[in-house]
C-alpha cells in the first residue's frame, strides 16, 4: 500500500472519529442541558445526508486544507 493511499486511509478515520464525536457531544449535551442540543445531531446528520449528492462536506473540507499531501475528499468536485 503506498504512502498517500495510507494518509487518505488516515484522513476518512479522523473524519469519522470528528463526526462521531460531534454526534455523541451533542446527545450528551442535549441529556444534560436540555433538548436544543440536539440540533446539532441533527445537521450533522443532515450534512452526513446530503454530502454524497452535493460532494461537500465541511469536516473534509478543514481536513483537505490540514493535510494538503492527501487526495482531496468532498471537495465539491
Amino acid at each position: 500500500m503506498s504512502n498517500n493511499s495510507q494518509k487518505d486511509i488516515i484522513k476518512v478515520r479522523v473524519h469519522d472519529g470528528i463526526v462521531g464525536l460531534l454526534n455523541i457531544s451533542s446527545i450528551l449535551l442535549a441529556s444534560q442541558f436540555g433538548l436544543n442540543w440536539i440540533y446539532v445531531a441533527v445537521a450533522v446528520a443532515f450534512l452526513q445526508i446530503l454530502s454524497p449528492f452535493t460532494k461537500f462536506c465541511p469536516v473534509y473540507t478543514i481536513l483537505n486544507k490540514l493535510m494538503p499531501d492527501t487526495t482531496p475528499i468532498q471537495n465539491g468536485k
